[in-house]
Parts: C-alpha cells; sequence; structure tokens
C-alpha cells in the first residue's frame, strides 16, 4: 500500500511513522508513506496557500489551487483508490472503514488546517470524508496519523501475529475480553483459574463471554 499525505505542517507527521510498527512496515517495504508538503505547490509570495474567507468571518481558508496541483501531479504518476479528507464533520472512523481501507492500494489523506479548505475541493476531489471524533483539532495531522495507524496495522505482514489484528476490539462488534500475564497471583489477586487450565475450548469459551459481558456493560451501543 502507499499512503499519500498532503499537508502544511509536515513536521508534525515525522514521528508516528518512525517508531515501533509503522517503522517497522516501512522498512520491511509493506507499505509507503510519503508527506508532501502543499507549500511546494503555490506560486504566491511567502509560499501562501490561504486566505480569507468570502463573505467575512474568522479564520484562514486553504485555496484550491495548491491542493489541486498536489492531487493532480499525484494522480499523474499512478491511480488511487480513495482522495480521503480529515475533517470533524466526516464519519466517523471506526473499525470497519479501517478494515476496508486496509485492503486498498493507493491513497491520498488530504490535512485540513485553519477554517478548513475550499469547499470546491470537498466537491472536486474529495472521495471519503473521515473524523476521529466529535472534537476539533489544530490540524488534521494527528487525525491522519490515527487513520494511518488503524489501517497498517491491519496489512498482512506488519504485525508478528497476524491474528492478533483479527481479535481486536470492535472487529466482531464487541469490546475485546480482559488479558492477563505473569504472575499468576499479585498482591491477592489471581488470574482466573480457566487461563491456567490449558483447556482452549473452556478459555475460548470463557474470552467470548467476558467479551459480551465487558460490551454490554460499558458499549450497549454495539449490541443493537
Amino acid at each position: 500500500m502507499r499512503i499519500d499525505i498532503i499537508t502544511v505542517v509536515p513536521d508534525i507527521l515525522k514521528s508516528p511513522f518512525e517508531a515501533s510498527i509503522l517503522k517497522r512496515s516501512i522498512e520491511k517495504n509493506i507499505v509507503e508513506v510519503h508527506v508532501h508538503n502543499l507549500r511546494d505547490y503555490t506560486d504566491l509570495s511567502y509560499n501562501q496557500v490561504d486566505d480569507y474567507q468570502f463573505g467575512g468571518g474568522a479564520g484562514m481558508v486553504l485555496m484550491i489551487e495548491p491542493i489541486d496541483k498536489c492531487i493532480t501531479a499525484l494522480k499523474k504518476e499512478r491511480d488511487y483508490d480513495e482522495v480521503i479528507y480529515m475533517t470533524p464533520d466526516g464519519v466517523t472512523l471506526n473499525q470497519k472503514i479501517a478494515n476496508s481501507l486496509s485492503l486498498l492500494n493507493n491513497i491520498i489523506i488530504l490535512c485540513g488546517h485553519y477554517k478548513g479548505v475550499d469547499q470546491r475541493v470537498r466537491d472536486l476531489f474529495i472521495t471519503k470524508e473521515i473524523s476521529i471524533g466529535d472534537y476539533v483539532l489544530s490540524g488534521g495531522e494527528l487525525g491522519a496519523a490515527v487513520l494511518c495507524d488503524t489501517i497498517i496495522r491491519l496489512i498482512p505482514g506488519v504485525l508478528s501475529n497476524e491474528t492478533s489484528a483479527l481479535t481486536d476490539t470492535f472487529q466482531d462488534n464487541l469490546l475485546a475480553p480482559p488479558v492477563y500475564t505473569r504472575p499468576a497471583e499479585y498482591k491477592g489477586t489471581k488470574v482466573p483459574d480457566v487461563l491456567l487450565s490449558g483447556n482452549f475450548p473452556k478459555i475460548e469459551e470463557w474470552r467470548e463471554d467476558e467479551a459480551y459481558k465487558r460490551t454490554e456493560r460499558l458499549r450497549p451501543d454495539l449490541l443493537e
């Protein structure tokens, strides 16, 4: 998979891809992540990419021309399955969306900034709009990093144990069951006996039951 991220503040996106699972996936050539500075696609002085709103109002808006130039240049090199805009009013990211996007080959992620982008960008270029929650960030970069993490970890070969992602919270519309590791007893609290029994059918039955009970208690909406 190849992911191209368009942003006005590329430095924000350096560290997420320079550590842990995301770094290893890039080093193993499982995924390519390319960050593009939108200011490289403007001919205006001072590398200007934003301007005041028509009709007045507080806040600047990213202009359509540099975004058009960047997306057009990328599309000349390859076909893209999705052009995604990170925005608070997009569809809320969930595991189902991440699963679907992880099956694609090439995607573009556009990070909003200031008061957002000229509406014509959304009308002409964007194929999917995604939010990571009902709140506003300074820009779409952190949201883009979250989106990339949710997608990349699902690609075969990224995780050392590929079945791990299939048992994550939300994969079956259930929260994950409790997990334990050594020691088996700590300050009087013990690991459930079933997990130490070696009876794997019983263990799976316990996990399914606990996952359902936890979901019913904490996120009953997922069971509707």
